[in-house]
């Protein structure tokens, strides 16, 4: 696998801190959004904007991209999760019931029909998109502290949380698992085969765990994450673990002998 080594394009536009960057399915398009309040849909093979999506109250923390690539879901510091028309750049609904700031939204279900959220006040709501409603139909209280991660896979949902554990639903069977990693966990992803879990944790260390059983496999270090929320993620192939770091660079390891073989800057501060 060639990892990525040159930098090229550098999309402008925020006039704050980026706060996330989704890709769309194929990767010729992404999403952006900030502490600007501003949510950007780019070209970044041209480097190119092609759209701002205006609404926000306060900072967006994170957004998602419905699996048609026709609608959006945005969360943030306003307390609102957003639904959002991508070719319009018109609210379809602002979904509503986080006590506080909500920090994380994926799309799930078939077709994306649910989107799901997380939030500071220590839940996890569903939203039904093709329901009128902009009240959950269902939340999730089992947790001590700031949600800070969602991530969906089939029938699958799994959580990080600032109380240091990983709870993994399974949707179909009503099933909840935790795993426990004793460090504010920030960000998780599954592994591209569905068999393990990455998470990072506010203790400098992304780790690597057995989804079945919650076995620690490998733990991978050399970058720094103990004040901000920084992702994590796997490369296509699973052949090597991706990391933000406060140090202003991405770090790569090899998923299997843990060691760090990459890294890239251009950053001046958090990537995040």
């Amino acid at each position: 696998l060639n990892l990525p080594s040159e930098q090229l394009h550098e999309l402008k536009g925020h006039t704050g801190p980026v706060l996330a960057v989704r890709f769309n399915g194929d990767g010729n398009y992404c999403i952006t959004c900030g502490q600007d309040r501003l949510l950007r849909l780019w070209n970044p093979h041209k480097g190119t904007s092609i759209k701002t999506y205006i609404g926000h109250g306060h900072e967006v923390h994170d957004v998602a991209i419905a699996s048609d690539n026709s609608r959006i879901a945005s969360c943030g510091g306003d307390k609102l999760v957003m639904y959002w028309d991508v070719s319009t750049g018109q609210v379809i609904r602002k979904l509503r019931g986080h006590e506080l700031r909500v920090n994380a939204v994926v799309f799930a279900g078939e077709e994306s029909s649910v989107i799901v959220s997380g939030s500071y006040d220590k839940t996890v709501r569903f939203f039904d998109c093709r329901s009128r409603s902009l009240d959950a139909i269902q939340t999730v209280g089992c947790f001590k502290d700031s949600v800070s991660s969602i991530v969906v896979r089939g029938h699958e949902l799994c959580t990080g949380c600032v109380d240091g554990n990983i709870r993994t639903f399974d949707v179909r069977m009503g099933e909840m698992k935790k795993d426990c990693l004793h460090h504010a966990v920030t960000s998780v992803a599954f592994t591209r085969d569905g068999n393990c879990l990455l998470a990072s944790c506010m203790d400098n260390k992304v780790r690597l765990m057995d989804k079945a059983n919650g076995e620690l496999l490998n733990s991978y270090s050399g970058h720094k994450s103990s004040n901000y929320k920084v992702e994590c993620l796997m490369t296509h192939g699973d052949s090597h673990v991706v990391c933000g770091s406060e140090d202003g660079q991405v770090h790569f390891w090899d998923i299997i002998d843990g060691k760090e073989v990459h890294k890239l800057g251009g950053h001046s501060h958090v990537v995040c």
